[in-house]
């Protein structure tokens, strides 16, 4: 599996923690917010993943705030899910594009943008060569 390194798409500090892992990579480290509540919500950085951390108990199928743990600022994407029709969260790739998942806890809808097709998909096809090794 590639592991996914993502930034905030509004202050362009990165989300990955060290620190915390997850599936034996850096996790991606959001702040979620749902019923008035906050806590860390620590996700794998490895791409087709769908394990999480958080101390925030949420269930399945009810949708959550996803922010910025550097600048606070709201990670929805102006896309909806094809899915299930709630807000995507946005997150910038390191080497260019987007990737984006689903507000709704439970729904594993995600889609992988890239910008400039054929540098950045090169990149993420190289990282992939080298996850393999």
């Amino acid at each position: 599996m590639v592991s996914v390194l993502v930034k905030c798409p509004h202050c362009n500090k990165s989300l990955m923690n060290p620190k915390k892992k997850l599936d034996n990579a850096s996790s991606i480290e959001v702040n979620l917010t749902y019923a008035g509540k906050h806590a860390p919500l620590y996700m794998s950085s490895l791409y087709g993943s769908y394990l999480i951390e958080t101390d925030l108990q949420m269930p399945v199928g009810k949708v959550a705030g996803f922010r910025c743990p550097h600048c606070k600022a709201d990670l929805k994407s102006t896309r909806k899910c094809d899915a299930c029709g709630s807000q995507m969260i946005a997150f910038e790739l390191k080497d260019g594009g987007q990737v984006q998942i689903c507000s709704r806890r439970g729904c594993k809808k995600h889609v992988l943008e890239f910008q400039n097709a054929d540098s950045e998909l090169q990149a993420f096809y190289k990282s992939y060569l080298k996850a393999l090794k």
